[in-house]
């Protein structure tokens, strides 16, 4: 018995200490919940290890826009992280981590990055959000990601969640096409287009949540990026969107408009929540 004691304290030491691992807090109060696991009842090892978010809280968070941020890296590489234009600016961010191509077929990254947003519907009131002020983006893959669980409302209709219950969608350099990823699984050569089901212009409809695009300078830009972002944008139109944007940062390539480009996404924010009082800038 006196084992068994002993053992169940050290359990509820480690408990305690993993706890506080897992939970950064600033001097100013600020609170970061890493590796938190958004799917449960998985038993994959590689899902267990990648399905996770880490969440930024502002210090006294409540009734807090939140922006769920999903990471590039072509859908098969990159991590998580909180941008650092993020933080300080009243806003809570769930920077989401996904599974990658070629472990997963692309459907995978999509379901992964819907369940992600499914998850936070649920849970981000824990943690001082509002889920009536959920905002996702992301940059390049991750814009891809965006696009496509925003305007294919299957993805998130699996989790019992309304696509058009996000707030605005706000992709950064996203592939408008088919990801280059999966044509090149398929034998595709990355100069040749294709819209197909995987393909967030496929997917256009006037009924979206409110959308902005941004992209780099189209003489810097991968691959005709901004001309497919730019046909995006007319095709939403065209079909009745009414609230949809288009942004050209000039001087940018793909990699460095991400900067610039959190500007407009506060911007958007401050649009359609004008009682946000965050940082801005």
């Amino acid at each position: 018995m006196d084992k068994y004691k002993k053992s169940l304290k050290t359990m509820k030491r480690l408990g305690f200490v993993l706890l506080l691992l897992s939970v950064t807090v600033s001097s100013f109060g600020q609170r970061i919940y890493k590796d938190v696991s958004y799917r449960s009842n998985i038993l994959d090892p590689y899902a267990v290890g990648r399905c996770k978010a880490d969440i930024y809280c502002p210090a006294g968070a409540t009734d807090c826009p939140v922006v769920v941020w999903f990471h590039g890296g072509g859908l098969t590489g990159g991590n998580k992280s909180i941008p650092a234009r993020l933080e300080d600016s009243g806003l809570i961010v769930v920077a989401v981590n996904y599974r990658l191509m070629p472990k997963v077929q692309i459907t995978t990254c999509i379901d992964d990055a819907a369940a992600a947003v499914a998850w936070t519907f649920r849970n981000i009131e824990k943690y001082g959000g509002n889920p009536e002020k959920i905002f996702v983006a992301g940059h390049s893959a991750g814009g891809y990601l965006t696009a496509m669980i925003g305007l294919d409302k299957h993805y998130l209709a699996e989790y019992n969640i309304d696509a058009d219950k996000i707030k605005a969608l706000v992709p950064f350099s996203g592939q408008a096409i088919t990801h280059f990823a999966h044509r090149k699984q398929q034998g595709i050569e990355a100069l040749q287009p294709v819209i197909d089901q995987y393909a967030p212009l496929y997917h256009v409809r006037p009924d979206a949540p409110p959308i902005v695009i941004v992209s780099g300078d189209r003489e810097l830009e991968m691959n005709g990026r901004y001309e497919e972002n730019a046909y995006f944008w007319r095709m939403l139109k065209l079909c009745g969107h009414p609230d949809v944007s288009l942004y050209e940062l000039d001087g940018y390539d793909h990699g460095s408009m991400a900067e610039p480009a959190f500007y407009l996404l506060k911007k958007t924010i401050q649009r359609l929540i004008p009682s946000w009082k965050g940082n801005k800038k």
